[in-house]
């Protein structure tokens, strides 16, 4: 089935309003839509990704309605004003309003998709689902071209989430298993960070040295064939892995090393203490990092939960960008905030709700930093209740496309993978184009 019939008579099937033609090919880019051409491949080294799990409200972040009245704004009536002339964003923000000009605010992403699954793939891999192929997310792609393929040899592997996998769709797809994440597990924010496979409860290193011996000693049947080809891979695969877990590699997870000062300042808390980690991974050129943050699925109650959450973004986020810039790495790290789609506009009063804010994929914010993009800058607009696009829609593979670009990776050139496929890395942007206003 075409990608075009697959939206047209599928999508009901998963409970999703059909999507018609116009706005297929308006926001999604017909078949036939040209790849573009003559883009400047950015030197952005590293991408860390703040994934707002369940679909954060953009009129509560990066794009507030004040005068749209108490159904669409509800108690939070106050944006407040940054430090660009122009740019206001949220009252729960004030830290992140401080430091605007460190990043760019894209207030018309769109998609039209309400459901968590379909959404969640279309915004981490630019594709639509169907046709018979998973794709690999942005993730998976980065980990390749500007880890693996450059010949990177890190005991860290290229691409790590933290700390929990989000389990909606195969981050690989069709690249296969060496390119899925690493996920670490645990809490940052606990001590010690418990890391799967690095990092594990009362494991000291005299400890982890009479494991390893005594593992030496009762193997009586690779003492008995030394020259056995098996067992002398075997012996290298313990080594290599007693190699890691005793070199400097695995200290980059012990955020004890980290001054009281600075974990303060990132907030103890998950979020906050994923945010650090996240920054110091990058220090070691890991190509790619997400943080899975979880809990923005705000149905009910939402401005209730949003007046306990939003400060732990606040000052994770603001830290975690300040911190780049001051440590010479912003410039060659990008930093992207998205949820699989925003909240509708019009709140939800009436019981069970009581104040909530269902899906909504017609119209939604982002953020993009570093590596390459211009802070203090507005992408698009919305409409005055914040329920359409009234200007520069941006579909999700022109974001995508346009993160891969600043990575220094061409989305039109072709993703080499073993199964014989002839595709490009990046399904080619809609009519409206890759984001080169804000593209340094």
């Amino acid at each position: 089935m075409r990608r075009r019939s697959f939206i047209e008579a599928g999508f009901g099937l998963f409970g999703i309003p059909a999507v018609g033609n116009a706005f297929y090919d308006n926001v999604y880019g017909a078949e036939t839509t040209p790849s573009v051409e003559g883009v400047r491949l950015g030197k952005a080294k590293s991408v860390i990704q703040i994934w707002m799990w369940g679909g954060p409200s953009q009129l509560e972040t990066f794009d507030p309605k004040p005068g749209a009245g108490k159904d669409y704004c509800g108690p939070w009536t106050l944006p407040i004003k940054t430090n660009v002339p122009g740019i206001e964003i949220s009252q729960s923000l004030p830290e992140l309003a401080k430091c605007a000009d460190l990043y760019a605010i894209i207030r018309s992403m769109t998609h039209g998709t309400n459901h968590h699954e379909t959404a969640a793939y279309m915004m981490q891999t630019g594709r639509m689902p169907g046709g018979g192929l998973v794709y690999p997310n942005i993730g998976a792609i980065i980990s390749k071209i500007d880890g693996y393929d450059k010949g990177y040899k890190a005991p860290i592997p290229p691409y790590v989430v933290l700390t929990t996998s989000q389990g909606r769709f195969s981050e690989s797809g069709f690249l296969g298993p060496r390119y899925k994440p690493f996920v670490t597990g645990g809490d940052p924010n606990k001590t010690p960070f418990l890391v799967s496979g690095f990092v594990a409860e009362g494991m000291t290193d005299k400890r982890q040295q009479l494991r390893r011996d005594m593992s030496g000693k009762i193997d009586a049947l690779g003492a008995a064939m030394p020259e056995n080809p098996l067992f002398e891979k075997i012996d290298h695969l313990r080594d290599s892995s007693y190699r890691l877990l005793e070199s400097d590699d695995v200290k980059v997870f012990n955020l004890e090393t980290e001054p009281d000062k600075i974990r303060d300042a990132y907030g103890r808390n998950w979020f906050g203490q994923s945010c650090l980690m996240a920054r110091r991974l990058v220090e070691r050129n890991v190509p790619y990092v997400t943080l899975n943050y979880r809990g923005w699925d705000t149905h009910k109650k939402h401005f209730e939960i949003l007046t306990r959450r939003q400060p732990e973004l606040d000052q994770g986020l603001s830290m975690l960008l300040k911190d780049l810039r001051d440590r010479g790495l912003l410039d060659q790290t990008v930093v992207w905030w998205s949820g699989e789609f925003g909240r509708t506009p019009k709140i939800g009063w009436e019981a069970p709700w009581l104040g909530g804010r269902g899906h909504y994929g017609r119209c939604f914010s982002a953020v993009v930093a570093g590596g390459g993009f211009k802070g203090g800058k507005v992408v698009g607009a919305s409409s005055d209740t914040g329920e359409t696009v009234l200007r520069r829609p941006v579909a999700p593979q022109d974001l995508l496309g346009s993160i891969i670009a600043q990575a220094g990776i061409d989305p039109n050139g072709k993703l080499e993978n073993n199964k014989g496929f002839d595709l490009p890395v990046m399904t080619p942007a809609s009519e409206a184009g890759l984001l080169l206003e804000i593209m340094g």
